[in-house]
């Protein structure tokens, strides 16, 4: 969080927050550890009520914030590559250091180009 910001007014989170990975994810596969930090500012979340229905369409919840009881990461495990998040990669994404899901994303792009 922003030092000294404490109110942030409605329901927005700022700032860097934990994200425990799920194993054999595409998440854990790109991050290759089980627990991360990133950047969030947004008001939005997946709502818990449904979280039960998406997981038994399909849905992979790949990570989470425990302590918040949040979703982070999901995934659709019948796809080549397609996993969502609430935080922002690009945030600490560089030039010579791709992000993880960013580096993940661009070889899953290659290896199924045409397919």
């Amino acid at each position: 969080t922003q030092i000294g910001v404490n109110k942030k007014g409605a329901t927005m989170r700022l700032g860097n927050y934990k994200c425990n990975i799920k194993q054999r994810t595409k998440a854990y596969s790109a991050y290759k550890q089980l627990i991360v930090h990133e950047r969030h500012r947004h008001r939005y979340e997946v709502n818990n009520n449904f979280v039960n229905d998406l997981k038994k369409n399909g849905l992979v919840i790949s990570g989470v914030n425990e302590k918040l009881n949040l979703v982070e990461m999901i995934e659709i495990k019948k796809h080549p590559w397609f996993v969502g998040v609430q935080f922002h990669p690009e945030l600490k994404s560089r030039v010579v250091k791709a992000h993880p899901l960013f580096k993940d994303f661009i070889a899953a792009a290659i290896k199924n180009n045409g397919k």
